[in-house]
């Protein structure tokens, strides 16, 4: 019963707070930056098994993943961005439909909902994209295929789709297989014209840590490091490719992990991610500042296309100035709401502020209150 859940105020009071929060029509298009050279890029989005920040040096973290902090230096990164949640299920979500992660259970496993929210891949297959998933692991888990044959994909490269042999992790394809298959998949294209939209999600990041590489001693870092090296051959043979000119590969972590070891489920740090794009289509290296979470990359990568993201209800473009800047995560059972002025936790299981950080204290409880109310009556309207 969604609809009873998170009750924090009457229902005028929070679509009053809501509104200020949704995004914002564009009141001068000069000002908001063009990131790429085409409105019809090639996109491909790098889903990172548990990465966070504090793997990057560029972003204030140790140096574990070398090729993806030399690409935040070549491209567009988003130094204040943050993770919706703490569960793969939670953040695919987040990322592919734009929809916030919630505290008290993952909308995935509710096929008949799913089935209503809007999707990146739906938007770009709308407008001739062609569509494909690469996932080295079982994509059945956490009712994860159906969500993404809902949210449009016609073909997902799983488990399945790879010999016995290579199947030698307990999450299925280690990450260098699932990357030469997309590869070879990218060189065979038979209509290299045509533009396409790919995901491809690591595992290989995930514990037991066991991985064909040893660089760090450190199993855990070690395993990152892994899957950043992955990154960077596949980077670095794409480059070769024609495709790469007309290219925008965006990478961002399903959530934060298992590194730091110890970091808590109510500590700030736990959900700052990095957000990177890079490839021939973007147009020059910037960094945007502003705050923002996983859902809003939809409604910042489809404004970038010129495409409508109004069907996105959640979802702000991070390079609207006219639209507000925050970011929104979940666990259970409590919810943050960041932004410059102030970083808040709130427990709703001991009804109390578990962080409270910022020259404004306290500014975002009452907003953070509705931000959760209004997506329970979303979902129980789904």
């Amino acid at each position: 019963d969604f609809a009873s859940q998170y009750r924090f105020m009457d229902n005028a009071e929070a679509e009053r707070l809501m509104e200020a929060l949704r995004d914002k029509p564009v009141a001068d298009a000069d000002s908001v930056p063009r990131l790429f050279t085409t409105n019809r890029p090639n996109v491909i989005f790098i889903i990172l098994e548990s990465f966070s920040s504090h793997l990057l040096p560029s972003l204030g973290g140790e140096n574990v993943a070398p090729n993806l902090d030399a690409m935040s230096r070549e491209g567009v990164t988003c130094t204040n961005f943050w993770g919706n949640s703490f569960r793969t299920d939670r953040g695919l979500v987040s990322i592919i439909s734009g929809y916030p992660a919630q505290p008290s259970t993952s909308i995935m496993k509710f096929a008949e909902k799913v089935e209503h929210l809007p999707s990146i891949p739906k938007a770009m297959k709308r407008e001739g994209y062609d569509l494909k998933y690469y996932y080295g692991g079982d994509a059945n888990f956490t009712n994860m295929l159906a969500y993404l044959v809902s949210a449009g994909f016609d073909k997902v490269v799983s488990d399945k789709d790879f010999p016995l042999k290579d199947r030698t992790g307990k999450w299925g394809a280690p990450d260098h297989l699932v990357f030469e298959r997309m590869l070879a998949d990218l060189k065979a294209d038979p209509n290299p014209r045509r533009p396409i939209f790919r995901i491809l999600q690591t595992s290989s990041s995930h514990e037991p840590f066991e991985v064909p590489y040893s660089r760090l001693e450190n199993k855990r870092l070690n395993a990152f490091a892994y899957t950043d090296s992955c990154v960077g051959d596949f980077v670095k043979q794409f480059r070769e490719l024609p495709q790469w000119k007309n290219t925008v590969i965006v990478f961002v972590p399903d959530h934060l992990g298992s590194y730091p070891e110890h970091i808590g489920n109510l500590e700030i740090a736990r959900y700052q991610i990095p957000l990177l794009m890079v490839g021939g289509a973007v147009r020059e290296p910037g960094r945007v500042d502003v705050y923002g979470s996983q859902q809003d990359i939809a409604a910042t990568l489809l404004a970038q296309l010129s495409l409508p993201h109004g069907e996105f209800t959640f979802s702000k473009d991070m390079l609207n100035p006219d639209s507000p800047h925050f970011a929104f995560f979940t666990v259970p059972d409590a919810f943050g709401f960041v932004t410059p002025d102030n970083q808040l936790i709130f427990n709703n299981e001991a009804n109390g502020i578990a962080v409270d950080e910022g020259p404004e204290k306290g500014q975002n409880l009452l907003r953070g209150q509705a931000y959760l109310q209004k997506l329970y009556d979303d979902i129980a309207k789904r």
